[in-house]
């Protein structure tokens, strides 16, 4: 069987996975939809023969596989509309931009949102192991499970004990401590870390300017608040920075050791260094670096109102940021306490 002849393929109990769905067709010259219907071919059947468990040759169940195949074409016509032309293998970068974006701001649960994520981790490991393209280092932000609260966050204690950590501890310097800091406040997702310029810091007003190009949702310009500890960290780094020749040529306002640019997973080994020093338990909880968001999104919705929350997390629904409306457990202790 040729690429230009590939089937759509059959499942039981009646479904159909088709290889390149009408709207991602309707975009294809003959050439770009042969080439599509092969790759995605390749892919659901990688899939369902080994995607699970490459080693053992296990593969997904058929409902799984399902499901994986149809949210993958949406976002590949997501893609191939941001760039206006057809591309394959997609990007890491697309996909944390889709995430962050199109599937934030989408009308759905946060079940759903986090059965998206799956899909698109299952294709990039796909990609990465088989097609040629990128890994995608993404921790998931929603859980599929049901659950619509932000699944880990940090306390309001262990947010002062992360904070005095770097501030105090031998290893660390005005790089983490501004890093940290700035994260508390400004709610920074890994991507807007990796891409965080010294453009952004506007000190004299207390503030983090993100430029649309740079916003991880790329619609709106957004203005994060600073607290004056943050900025005291900033303008000290700021001067810090300028005397390291690792930063000469780059406007990046943080970089790792190694010189390059933090992403999901060197900020995920930061934090986890940073709860190891500071004594924090995990107790269950994903150490990531959304844990610093989800800490600013819940505790930020409890002190003001969502419309506020919603601007300093950078969200153009509030939708998204009722998922943080919720009871932080230390309130609901001292509620108990007092019955």
């Amino acid at each position: 069987m040729t690429a230009n002849n590939r089937c759509d393929i059959h499942l039981e109990p009646g479904r159909t996975i088709k290889l390149a769905p009408e709207p991602n067709a309707e975009l294809l010259n003959e050439r770009e939809l042969a080439d599509y219907r092969e790759h995605r071919y390749q892919f659901i059947q990688w899939l369902l023969n080994e995607g699970k468990n490459p080693q053992k040759h296990e593969g997904y169940s058929e409902y799984t596989c399902y499901e994986t195949g149809y949210r993958t074409a949406r976002f590949d016509k997501w893609v191939w509309d941001r760039e206006e032309q057809y591309l394959w293998p997609p990007t890491p970068e697309a996909a944390t931009a889709y995430v962050t974006g199109s599937v934030s701001e989408r009308d759905i649960a946060n079940a759903t949102r986090g059965k998206i994520e799956e899909a698109l981790q299952r294709y990039f490991r796909f990609v990465a192991t088989t097609g040629g393209g990128d890994a995608w280092e993404h921790d998931q932000i929603w859980t599929s499970s049901g659950d619509d609260a932000p699944r880990d966050y940090l306390s309001r204690d262990e947010r002062r004990q992360v904070y005095q950590t770097v501030l105090s501890g031998d290893d660390y310097g005005w790089r983490e401590t501004s890093l940290v800091a700035t994260s508390l406040d400004a709610a920074l997702r890994p991507v807007e870390v990796k891409r965080a310029s010294t453009d952004w810091i506007d000190l004299a007003n207390n503030a983090l300017r993100i430029p649309r190009e740079d916003s991880s949702k790329n619609k709106n310009n957004w203005t994060a608040a600073l607290s004056t500890r943050t900025v005291t960290a900033l303008r000290h780094w700021t001067d810090a920075r300028a005397e390291k020749p690792m930063y000469d040529g780059t406007d990046a306002i943080w970089l790792t050791r190694e010189a390059t640019r933090y992403s999901s997973r060197s900020l995920a080994r930061l934090l986890r260094r940073i709860f190891d020093d500071a004594g924090i338990p995990p107790a269950g909880r994903d150490v990531t670096w959304y844990m610093l968001r989800h800490h600013v999104g819940t505790y930020l919705t409890q002190e003001m109102d969502l419309a506020a929350a919603a601007e300093q997390l950078r969200h153009t629904s509030i939708t998204t940021t009722a998922k943080y409306d919720q009871s932080p457990i230390e309130d609901r202790k001292t509620a108990i306490e007092d019955l």
